[in-house]
């Protein structure tokens, strides 16, 4: 059983939280329906385990439609791309992963495509090639990425629909959202013990719900009853300590202070510190650090805060988190 997909909502009052984004929505869906017209081309940005695919479905299935889905690194060629959309059905939506991937030369393939619904195929080459037009059934695109700025200006220009970005969900909502996954799952939890949860997912869905269903694993092993004891304890051995942080987390935080006296420390220094490469840093670990005000970026580098040394001071007394 493909959990993630079962603990999917399927319903908009199944979606907890991004308030403005499903409003907005609500809106575009009723005025498209009403048209009797596919919605206009979206796009959702923010980082991962937000509920950007999960959006999407919901608008497919509020649509009555079909969704094909992709990801931007499996369209290699044009080809690729062009064998897609002309299986398309007039009203299908069309949903691309990490768009922000896509080879720059099918892009260019796309925009008439987005536009205008319609696909140029250049067949041949020199003096004899020749530009046929493909005219493609009306179709909504809806794509997701973790990083818009990688996104030229022409491409997020043809997202008519709207460009919206997704907000990290507050422990309230993470807490709606284990009580629901729970009851999906038929585990019998604490309230203490989802409010455990909540506040070390990283204010993301996706986190807890990993969270919830290793808490559940160790609770059936140890045979006990899902309780905030049970969570802390099966969260520790996890190496997750009650502010969300991981190991590496903490090795980074620990790096800064211990070899670059609390910075400021350039990200390449850093690097080489923890043998991390600097995307990773700079993507995995550096926002929710910086989101709990652990760490500052400075234009002389990253400084630890005096936050984050009282946060590892407590934990220094914790052999099994460090």
């Amino acid at each position: 059983m493909f959990l993630d997909q079962t603990l999917r909502p399927s319903e908009w009052q199944e979606y907890i939280g991004q308030k403005n984004i499903k409003e907005n929505l609500r809106i575009l869906l009723t005025a498209a329906k009403q048209r009797n017209h596919p919605p206009e081309h979206l796009l959702f940005y923010g980082p991962p385990g937000l509920g950007k695919t999960t959006l999407a479905h919901l608008i497919a299935h509020e649509m009555g439609a079909q969704m094909k889905s992709t990801s931007g690194p499996a369209i290699e060629k044009i080809g690729d791309l062009a064998s897609i959309l002309t299986n398309l059905s007039p009203g299908d939506i069309l949903f691309i992963d990490e768009i922000h991937r896509l080879n720059k030369s099918i892009e260019e393939v796309l925009y008439p495509a987005m536009e205008s619904g319609v696909l140029d195929i250049i067949i041949g080459k020199g003096p004899s090639a020749r530009t046929i037009q493909l005219e493609l059934p009306p179709f909504t695109m809806i794509a997701a990425t973790t990083k818009i700025a990688m996104l030229s200006a022409p491409l997020r220009s043809r997202f008519g629909g709207g460009v919206f970005r997704l907000e990290f969900y507050t422990n309230e909502e993470i807490e709606q959202i284990i009580t629901r996954s729970a009851k999906i799952l038929g585990i019998e939890i604490e309230p203490g013990a989802s409010k455990e949860i909540a506040k070390r997912s990283r204010f993301t869905p996706r986190t807890a719900n990993y969270f919830l269903k290793r808490c559940r694993d160790f609770a059936q092993v140890k045979g006990s009853a899902l309780s905030k004891d049970t969570v802390q304890e099966a969260l520790t051995l996890l190496g997750v300590d009650e502010e969300g942080l991981n190991q590496a987390d903490r090795a980074l935080l620990l790096a800064i202070i211990d070899k670059f006296s609390g910075g400021p420390v350039g990200l390449n220094t850093i690097s080489a510190a923890l043998s991390e490469e600097m995307s990773t840093i700079e993507d995995v670990h550096e926002p929710y650090l910086i989101q709990l005000g652990f760490l500052e970026r400075t234009p002389r580098g990253r400084t630890v805060t005096s936050k984050a040394y009282g946060h590892i001071k407590t934990k220094n007394s914790n052999s099994k988190l460090l």
